[in-house]
């Protein structure tokens, strides 16, 4: 115990010098992410957008007079804890200033308990979602740009009983963020007068669901609502409950959504529906000129990576350090009112003001508004799949 205790010592003296080092010289930011996984199609473009945004910092020579910042790419798996918390620890020792990510909710869960929170560093997650990240005893060091769960399943119960949906079967991935989601699913559903028929978790990884999707026919439904994820046991379920005719659409929350679903599912998957964190106007369309066709900017959580970076930066600059202890609190300062409205473009700009002694509000792609314990309030994509594409069809 005692040498863990020492060594944890050393790393937190290691990772003050890298702070100090950094202010001036080099800023480094991890990028906790899953680059393996149940969500691997959605985080290269998540990573090109925070990347992107530290390159419009970069080239703008306004960060703490000229520090250049330096983006570090490492693996959660999305639901690979021992892998998240090595790589967050290898982070540390390689003294990053901030860590975007993680992603998925259980590791991001497991990498604030273990890594973070010890080495008092600053996590801001583009898509961690579960709601019990929102009662975490944090030490005020954990901030999201995608809304808690708790708010989705309001969402998704408005878009089932303006669609007419009165019952539903519901499945979801056994993991902190599929029980998290289908919990608020199912509660505001039957608030609201619709019937879950059965409440099944499945696990990710397998090659045959015809079990789990017999014993979600039996029980029926008018829809089939798959709270997983689109690379792996989400798929799955889909691709058998066709494969049985026991539905032809589907209910398709965040972890669903992303090009690869139609993609892999091919045609049958026309008419499904469902939601992802996202929001319309000025913010997501000076992102997309921004980007001029580099990559997919509207791909799911793009616009929260651009957002968590830029929040970052701008929190360094508003407290002259580049210490997590020094720029933490000033991130829900720099996302909020009052100050002039900031969006992807304007990040030189609200540099110059931040300095000047001004203050900004960052608005950014995706509507940056944080509350309570710091994540974000949250709009959200009502999503229709027509002709193989997801398309947005209306915001809530």
């Amino acid at each position: 115990m005692k040498k863990l205790l020492l060594a944890t010592a050393a790393t937190a003296l290691m990772t003050g010098s890298a702070h100090a080092e950094a202010h001036g010289k080099e800023v480094k930011l991890g990028i906790l992410i899953g680059f393996t996984g149940p969500i691997e199609s959605l985080t290269i473009p998540m990573a090109s957008a925070a990347e992107m945004a530290i390159k419009e910092v970069n080239d703008s020579g306004l960060l703490l007079d000229g520090a250049k910042v330096t983006a570090l790419r490492a693996d959660t798996g999305c639901i690979d804890n021992g892998l998240a918390t090595s790589n967050a620890e290898k982070l540390i020792a390689d003294g990053v200033n901030g860590i975007i990510g993680g992603d998925c909710s259980g590791v991001t869960g497991a990498v604030l308990q273990n890594v973070a929170i010890p080495n008092g560093m600053v996590m801001i997650s583009p898509s961690a979602t579960s709601p019990g990240l929102s009662t975490v005893d944090d030490k005020d060091l954990f901030f999201r740009t995608a809304p808690s769960d708790a708010r989705e399943g309001q969402v998704m119960t408005d878009i089932l009983m303006d669609r007419g949906i009165k019952s539903i079967a519901l499945t979801y991935t056994n993991n902190d963020y599929g029980k998290g989601l289908a919990d608020a699913i199912k509660s505001n559903f039957e608030a609201a007068g619709g019937k879950v028929t059965i409440y099944a978790a499945h696990e990710d990884g397998k090659a045959d669901y015809s079990a789990e999707v017999g014993a979600l026919a039996a029980a029926g439904g008018d829809l089939l609502v798959v709270a997983g994820y689109l690379d792996q046991g989400g798929a799955g379920v889909i691709k058998a409950a066709l494969d049985a005719g026991a539905w032809e659409t589907f209910g398709l929350p965040g972890g669903m959504i992303g090009e690869n679903l139609p993609k892999t599912i091919g045609p049958d998957l026309d008419g499904s529906f469902g939601q992802i964190a996202g929001s319309g106007g000025e913010g997501i369309e000076k992102l997309k000129e921004l980007a001029g066709g580099a990559f997919d900017v509207t791909s799911p959580y793009s616009p929260e990576s651009y957002d968590a970076a830029a929040l970052f930066l701008f929190a360094m600059q508003a407290a002259n350090s580049t210490d997590p202890a020094a720029y933490g609190p000033k991130i829900l300062e720099v996302a909020n009112a009052p100050g002039e409205k900031i969006y992807p473009g304007d990040l030189a700009k609200g540099l110059e003001i931040i300095k000047a002694g001004g203050d900004i509000d960052y608005v950014g792609a995706s509507a940056v508004e944080l509350i309570g314990p710091g994540e974000s309030a949250g709009s959200y994509r009502e999503i229709e799949v027509k002709d193989g594409k997801n398309e947005t069809v209306r915001f809530r």
